[in-house]
């Protein structure tokens, strides 16, 4: 089922992407020769819209646009939001022959779209009610404390605490603690013994037995989570809408932050890959968030939409950020990037993108077991 969700979940994103692509393509009269629901092999044309054939496609990952003249050369390109089938014949129609601020509006759109769908989630899970931390300037209801973090290779985790869960007592033989996450730090702070968890994990109520220990925190016995106080958020349309922008906005910037922290990490050798998540980890992550609620999945689902838009924009050839980068060369020194160099950039950086893939992967799969 985590399976399903997940390849749900990636098909939309992909095909929010493509659609940012499509309609401003076709808004600037930017042929677009098919969209592709899936990757091939076609199963069959569903139907024509602005001029495209939409296609089914039997590889259910997603989807692409084929945008006529993209490309500066007859070759192909495949992969992510690179998965556009474009010709290098010049005409009114043709990608290559629109002015430089039209190329660049065609491949922002695509992440545009990722960060609109991303706002709409957000927006959706305030009017159904949104799981908020207590301390915003929101109405908050039913606010109980959640544990918010799970340290791998910690008790909690060998106990089988895990993100999310409410804690409804926490007690030491006969002895309980308060709730606040204060107060428990400090009680399993003071706890020699076994603390017991009674926590609730979408409608299962469960109990964790876990022993503190001092190598988590110096000088301090703990058991590898963080907590905090949750409550749910109801907003009318219009709050809505503005608290679903502006949480958005923030949550692109802390994401952006945190890439752009790995990213100088990596560049000083000492970025750390077990902090990356994979497809493999995601679809463990996607059961766990089931398990939690549907306003949580819709979280899960926005927070990958937003890495979507951070990650597209990175500056390398195969990905969105790239060819926004050789638009710009162009229109800086007036004069087009020759197709072998194109060829051989936009090849060598998809060849480094699946190779980071594959050790992510790897990763994932060395978590598991």
């Amino acid at each position: 089922m985590s399976i399903i969700i997940f390849i749900i979940i990636l098909s939309a994103l992909i095909i929010v992407h493509e659609l940012g692509h499509f309609l401003v393509a076709k808004k600037f009269d930017i042929r677009v020769d098919e969209f592709g629901l899936g990757f091939p092999p076609r199963v069959t044309k569903l139907f024509i819209w602005k001029g495209t054939p939409f296609t089914l496609n039997w590889l259910p990952f997603g989807g692409f646009v084929k945008i006529f003249g993209e490309n500066p050369t007859e070759s192909s390109q495949l992969g992510g939001s690179a998965s556009k089938y474009l010709e290098a014949e010049p005409s009114s129609e043709s990608f290559q022959s629109k002015n430089r601020g039209i190329q660049a509006s065609v491949l922002v759109s695509g992440v545009a779209g990722n960060f609109l769908f991303a706002w709409f989630l957000i927006s959706l899970g305030f009017i159904v009610g949104l799981p908020a931390p207590a301390n915003l300037s929101l109405p908050v209801e039913n606010a109980r404390t959640v544990i918010t973090t799970v340290l791998p290779a910690t008790p909690a985790a060998t106990a089988g605490l895990k993100s999310g869960d409410v804690i409804l007592s926490l007690s030491r033989g006969e002895v309980h603690s308060l709730l606040t996450p204060e107060a428990a730090s400090l009680f399993i702070a003071e706890s020699r013994e076994p603390v017991t968890f009674m926590v609730e994990r979408g409608k299962k109520i469960s109990e964790k037995v876990v022993i503190p220990t001092e190598n988590i925190i110096a000088d301090r016995l703990a058991v590898g989570v963080s907590m905090d106080v949750i409550g749910i958020v109801k907003l009318p349309l219009h709050q809505a809408l503005w608290y679903g922008l502006k949480t958005t906005s923030e949550l692109t910037l802390l994401t952006g932050r945190a890439i752009g922290a790995f990213i100088g990490q990596a560049l000083l050798g000492k970025a750390n890959l077990s902090s990356i998540t994979g497809p493999v980890g995601i679809v463990g992550m996607v059961d766990e968030v089931r398990e939690l609620g549907f306003t949580y999945l819709l979280t899960f689902t926005a927070l990958l939409s937003i890495n979507l838009t951070i990650i597209n924009l990175l500056p390398l050839p195969a990905l969105d950020g790239g060819r926004l980068l050789f638009v710009g060369i162009e229109g800086v020194t007036r004069c087009s990037i020759p197709p072998r160099i194109f060829n051989v950039l936009n090849t060598v950086s998809f060849a480094l993108l699946i190779l980071l893939m594959l050790l992510i992967t790897v990763q994932d799969v060395r978590n598991i077991f």
